[in-house]
Parts: C-alpha cells; sequence; structure tokens
C-alpha cells in the first residue's frame, strides 16, 4: 500500500515537473527563430493562402476610387503570442456564425497536410482564415484597419513622443465654446416676456450663471474648472430645450442684430476710452521719474557755487564731434549720453551738449555731477538764452494742441541750433529716446552734397515708418498746394546731421519763423515740430541709410528684431516710450541695457528693469 502510494506522488510530481518545463522549452524555441526563418515563415504562410480559392483571398477594398492596400506585416517576439491569442477573436467577431464549420474544415485540412508544421504557424494560418474565410461578406477597408491596429504596435519613437506633448498645449477652444453658450443663452433669455418664470427659463438661467461662475476670467482651457464640461453639457440640453420652445426664427435674428451692434458700440467706446487713457499716460510724469528729479534737484542746491559752474564751460571746438539732445527727462538723457559714449571708438572726442528748461536744469547737472563721463558734457539752459524770440512761448501756445510735449519750447529749439552754437560747423541732433548701439564717426566724414540736413527717408510704402506729407499738412489750402509737392519725400527726426555753415547761408531759421506764424494764422499743418520741419528743410536733405535711425519702437510697427541688431540708432517714436510703463516689453531690453538700475538714486526711487 505505501509502494503504491510513493508511486503516485512520483507520478504527480512528474507532472507537475513538466508544466513547468513546457512552456520554458516553448519560449525558448521561439527565442530562436531569427529574422530570416520568420520571412520565409510569413512566405510560406502566403503561398498557402495564394493557392486557395479567390473566394477565400484577402484582397484590396476599393472605396472611394483608391484602392487601399494591406498594411505590411511586422511580426516582433514580444508581440507574437499576444498577436496570435487575440487575433482570432477579434476578427471573429466581424464573420457570421455560420462560417464556423468552414473554418474548422480548412483548418483541418491545412493540418494534415502540414504536419511538420509547428502550433504557431497553425495559429496564424486560423487568424489568415478568419478574416478571408467568407468571400460573399465584404468588410468595408475601415473596418479591416480599425481590427489590425492592435495587432501591430511598432515601439513608439521620437515623433510619437512629441504627438503626445502636442495636445498639452494650452488652448482656448473649450473657453471660446463656453462663452458662446452664454452669449446664445442671453439671446434667449431676452426674448422671453419679463416675468416669465417658466420652467425652461429658469433652467436657462440657472445653467448661465453656473457657466459665467465657472468660466471668470479664464483664458486657457488648462485653467477651467474639472465642473465645466458637466456644466457645459447642461447648458447644451437647456439651450436645446429653448430652441424647441422658441419657434420665432426672425424675431431672434433680428434680436441677435440688436445685440451685435450694442457690442460693438461698446467696444468702439472702449477703444476711444483707451485711447485717450494711453495719451494721458503719454503725457504723465512716471512717479519714480519725479522722485529722482526732486532728489537731484534738492542735492544739487547743496552744492558750492563753484561746483555748479562745471558744465557751464564753451565747448567750441570744431574738430570734435559735437551732439546736441533737447530734454527735460533725467533719465532719458543719461541713456543717449551713456549709450554713444560706450558705442564710440574714440570717447574722448565726444562733445555732448545737453539743453533743458530752467525746472529741470538743477537735475540734469546733478546727475551728470554724479556719474562723469570720458567725454565733455555741456549742460544749457534754454530759459536764459537770447537766441530766442521774445514771443516765442506766446506763439507756441499758439498752435492747435493741448499736449504739453508738442507746445514745449525744447520741441522748437532745434531750429535755432546755428544760432545756439554760433562757432559750430556740423553738428548731430538726438531726441531724447533714441538708443546708440554703434559708433557714429562716420557721419562727420559725409559728404552732404550742399544739402542742410541728413535724415533717414520715411517715404516708402508698406514700411512701417511710411509718413506722407497729406498725412500731416492741409495741402487744401491754395498756397500750401502751390509751393509744395504732396507726394514729396518725408523723413524722421530722432538723429539727424545738420549742416550749420549751409543753414546760416540759407537763413532756414527765418523761414520756419515765416511758416511757424502762417500756420499759427490759418492752421497749415498738424502742430508739432515734424510737419513744419517738412516744410521749412523742403528740398534740403540729404537721405541716409535707414540703420542710421531706425524707427518703430515707441509703438506696434512690427519692426523686426534682426533689423534692431543691426541698426547703428534706434529711435522710440510714439507714445509707448520705454521709461514708461505702456512701453513696449520686447523693444524695452534695447533701452534698459544702458540704464544704471544699480544707481543709489533710482533704488531709492523704486526704478527698476
Amino acid at each position: 500500500m505505501n509502494q503504491v502510494r510513493r508511486w503516485q506522488r512520483i507520478f504527480i510530481l512528474s507532472l507537475l515537473l513538466l508544466s513547468v518545463l513546457t512552456p520554458i522549452v516553448f519560449v525558448y524555441r521561439l527565442k530562436s527563430i531569427t529574422s530570416v526563418d520568420k520571412g520565409e515563415f510569413i512566405e510560406e504562410l502566403s503561398d498557402i493562402t495564394d493557392k486557395t480559392d479567390d473566394d477565400l483571398r484577402l484582397t484590396a477594398v476599393e472605396q472611394d476610387g483608391e484602392v487601399l492596400e494591406e498594411p505590411k506585416r511586422i511580426l516582433q517576439d514580444r508581440e507574437f503570442n499576444s498577436v496570435v491569442s487575440s487575433s482570432s477573436a477579434d476578427k471573429s467577431n466581424d464573420t457570421m456564425q455560420s462560417n464556423e464549420g468552414d473554418k474548422t474544415t480548412l483548418l483541418s485540412e491545412i493540418d494534415g497536410g502540414n504536419n511538420h508544421k509547428t502550433k504557431e504557424e497553425q495559429a496564424l494560418v486560423a487568424q489568415k482564415t478568419t478574416i478571408s474565410s467568407n468571400a460573399e461578406v465584404k468588410l468595408p477597408a475601415r473596418d479591416i484597419q480599425r481590427n489590425r491596429k492592435p495587432e501591430f504596435r511598432p515601439p513608439s519613437g521620437k515623433s510619437e513622443k512629441i504627438k503626445r506633448v502636442q495636445p498639452e498645449r494650452a488652448t482656448d477652444e473649450r473657453v471660446k465654446e463656453i462663452r458662446d453658450k452664454i452669449i446664445q443663452a442671453r439671446a434667449y433669455l431676452n426674448l422671453a416676456l419679463p416675468g416669465n418664470n417658466s420652467q425652461i427659463v429658469k433652467e436657462l438661467r440657472v445653467r448661465t450663471k453656473e457657466l459665467e461662475r465657472a468660466i471668470g476670467d479664464v483664458t486657457k482651457d488648462k485653467h477651467l474648472p474639472k465642473s465645466s464640461p458637466n456644466r457645459l453639457k447642461a447648458m447644451e440640453a437647456a439651450l436645446y430645450k429653448v430652441s424647441r420652445a422658441f419657434h420665432n426664427c426672425p424675431a431672434i435674428a433680428i434680436k441677435l442684430q440688436a445685440m451685435t451692434y450694442k457690442t460693438e458700440e461698446q467696444a468702439r467706446a472702449q477703444k476711444k476710452h483707451a485711447a485717450y487713457l494711453m495719451q494721458l499716460a503719454a503725457r504723465t510724469t512716471p512717479k519714480g521719474l519725479h522722485c529722482l528729479s526732486m532728489r537731484l534737484t534738492t542735492e544739487y542746491f547743496t552744492l558750492d557755487h563753484e561746483k555748479r559752474q562745471l558744465f557751464q564751460q564753451s565747448y567750441n571746438n570744431p574738430d570734435l564731434y559735437h551732439y546736441v539732445v533737447f530734454s527735460d527727462n533725467v533719465l532719458a538723457c543719461a541713456v543717449v549720453v551713456n549709450s554713444t559714449i560706450s558705442s564710440s571708438k574714440e570717447p574722448g572726442k565726444i562733445v555732448f551738449h545737453v539743453v533743458t528748461d530752467s525746472l529741470n536744469y538743477p537735475a540734469i547737472s546733478m546727475w551728470f555731477l554724479l556719474n562723469p563721463s570720458k567725454a565733455s558734457i555741456q549742460i544749457l539752459n534754454i530759459d536764459e538764452m537770447s537766441v530766442l524770440p521774445l514771443d516765442h512761448a506766446e506763439l507756441l501756445m499758439k498752435q492747435n494742441s493741448s499736449d504739453p510735449r508738442i507746445i514745449s519750447g525744447l520741441n522748437h529749439a532745434r531750429f535755432y541750433l546755428p544760432d545756439i552754437f554760433p562757432g559750430l560747423n556740423k553738428i548731430v541732433l538726438f531726441d531724447h529716446d533714441v538708443v546708440v548701439q554703434s559708433d557714429l564717426s562716420r557721419l562727420w566724414s559725409l559728404d552732404m552734397k550742399g544739402k542742410v540736413i541728413g535724415a533717414v527717408e520715411t517715404c516708402l510704402e508698406g514700411e512701417p515708418s511710411f509718413q506722407s506729407m497729406e498725412k500731416l499738412i492741409n495741402f487744401s489750402d491754395a498756397w500750401v498746394a502751390q509751393k509744395f509737392d504732396p507726394k514729396a519725400c518725408t523723413w524722421a527726426f530722432g538723429m539727424n546731421l545738420f549742416d550749420l555753415e549751409e543753414w546760416r547761408r540759407q537763413d532756414l531759421t527765418s523761414v520756419y519763423l515765416k511758416y511757424f506764424e502762417l500756420g499759427v494764422k490759418r492752421h497749415l499743418w498738424k502742430a508739432g515740430s515734424l510737419p513744419i520741419g517738412w516744410l521749412t528743410f523742403f528740398g534740403q536733405t540729404y537721405p541716409l541709410e535707414k540703420r542710421w535711425n531706425m524707427v518703430g519702437l515707441g509703438h506696434e510697427s512690427g519692426v523686426r528684431a534682426s533689423d534692431i541688431e543691426k541698426a547703428a540708432v534706434i529711435h522710440y517714436d510714439g507714445i509707448m516710450k520705454p521709461w514708461l510703463d505702456i512701453g513696449i516689453d520686447k523693444y524695452k531690453r534695447y533701452w534698459n541695457i544702458h540704464v544704471p538700475y544699480n544707481h543709489p538714486y533710482l533704488q531709492r526711487c523704486n526704478i527698476h528693469d
């Protein structure tokens, strides 16, 4: 009895051992199949199917005039088992159950004639015959391809990883859809009669409030709350119910047109108000700049009288490079001077003349006393000069403008350059909203061919800097139309080279005064120094290369970064100055490079990048 039990235990253990070793041998045999064997194996299977009847052949299905070819089979070791086990089940769902007997018969014939083939081969044959079993039932091409997708999964490459990242980009499609539904709901609510408390209207109001709370000020889909999809579905259901209740389509169309008109009116009003606020911001002085000016002024009046006279010495050597800037902005003057000196190859030959008014003279003088440079700097007070006419301030006030920047005496003092600097023959004029990026010594060797002013032209249509004479000058006046050409090429202030000798010879300052008095009486041009400059120097302009004065950084002009990098001088023309909060960030960085933000006075006044 004990011996019988012993043999039973041995038999059971043998079976267990056999069940463990058999899968190992099976897996090892699969791994031993090389890529060449697999190719031959697939070719043999294709031969078997080719020898069968036409009704058992899997052919391409024509759809919309195009032939969809059977995708190539790529078999991998790690996927072979899953392909064999799952394919027959997937494909059998797309065929009729009446063909089960045919499949079994065909498999038995193949097994009988090919006993030497392995079980894996038979499984793959079963897979092919399952798909192609009944020629009378043809599957659509999209169904065949859809069923084959789970079979072959090549390893994910770099392109797939990129595709997986792309859907994560922040979009606003869902936000726009929600806002459209809210507008549609409001249109239906406006059509409802006052006091209408029907269940549909109540539900629509509730859904509208829910969506409005959900969306808030969100602009991107990723910021929407998780409950927004459910609320959107509820809104769509409510809108469907309302659309079934309101059948008066003409009334709905009229209401939507009225809402559109009202929205457009609101948009125009908001745009006008925004433009007014922009102009107001451009005219005001930032708190930090005001603080800086006050601190420097206070420090200036604590100095001895001799130190105050440091910048009042004369610099009339014509062999030096003379630059002039008219400004009432301390920080802007500092940037113009710093950028010019840092970009120059010979800073010792530079003489900078900074012309300001009585109010800002102490602050600007103190700044350059605290920050000496390699160049020579002269600070001048325009109010102490005797070169300007006595009624100059009164004439400026008569211009049709309330902008203090336009009616400022510093804005028109540029037309008295030969009188302010009687000992100079050439001078370069800067606006205080420019930044110098390259050495400007080449300007002094230019032959201006008898012209008075060298300037960059702005008459090329399509350019961001384009300006036309008709835009700023009233050519409906007979005197203007007779004397000037409306199609004449315009130019820009900002960086200009002046031949003061030729200016004195033609006495263009008298021409300026004549035109200015005439324009004040008859309003021949818009207020400002640019249109009267075009008339004063009409026919006296020498064109400079565009890079000498790259304009367009003070407004949205679309100037390319490559052009800015190549420019010798960049000009922030427009109201979006770089020292204002409304300045354009992508252009500010060129100006910020030359601002000493680590200076104690700037830090005390909270002026930072």
